[in-house]
């Protein structure tokens, strides 16, 4: 059978009704063309215009009306605490990486390197599992994304060089 299609999404807020929903992970909700099957087994195909970041809440269109739910779906995470969470951020922000941040803890995705560094500055790094639902870009809404600077990123060093640097 042919799955329906689904060539638009809504963002959270702007809809009601969903009739079924889908478990999607931080990594799964960024997509552009997708075959997905929902909680109720309804397999549908996403063709959307571009690649589109996702958020728990969105949904998708099918192409006879129906809604369908977004929902961050439990994956491995690591919950960190410390006695200077202003200062954790940072060094988690400076490695651009996804961080959900909560009142008393920040959550990123499993990362037994950035567990190790983070070990190294004080903080403590909990094994969880749990939906993922990381701040979005500095412009609204979007993803950050890791990449390479064309230099190592030591565990701890000093990182108050221009950032001026082409992102490859």
């Amino acid at each position: 059978m042919t799955p329906i299609l689904c060539q638009e999404m809504r963002r959270a807020g702007a809809w009601s009704d969903a009739s079924d929903r889908v478990e999607l992970t931080y990594d799964g909700r960024f997509l552009r063309r997708k075959v997905l099957t929902t909680a109720d087994g309804l397999t549908f195909l996403v063709d959307l215009a571009q690649t589109t970041s996702l958020d728990h809440g969105d949904a998708f269109v099918l192409a006879d009306g129906r809604l369908v739910e977004v929902v961050a779906a439990d994956e491995a995470l690591l919950e960190v605490t410390g006695p200077d969470l202003p200062r954790i951020a940072w060094h988690i922000g400076n490695r651009h990486t996804p961080c959900q941040i909560d009142a008393d803890r920040l959550v990123i995705q499993r990362d037994h390197v950035i567990a190790k560094m983070l070990g190294q500055i004080g903080a403590t790094a909990r094994e969880i599992t749990g939906p993922f639902r990381p701040e979005g870009g500095a412009y609204g809404h979007g993803r950050t994304h890791g990449h390479d600077h064309g230099h190592v990123h030591h565990a701890v060093h000093n990182h108050d060089h221009p950032h001026d640097h082409a992102h490859g």
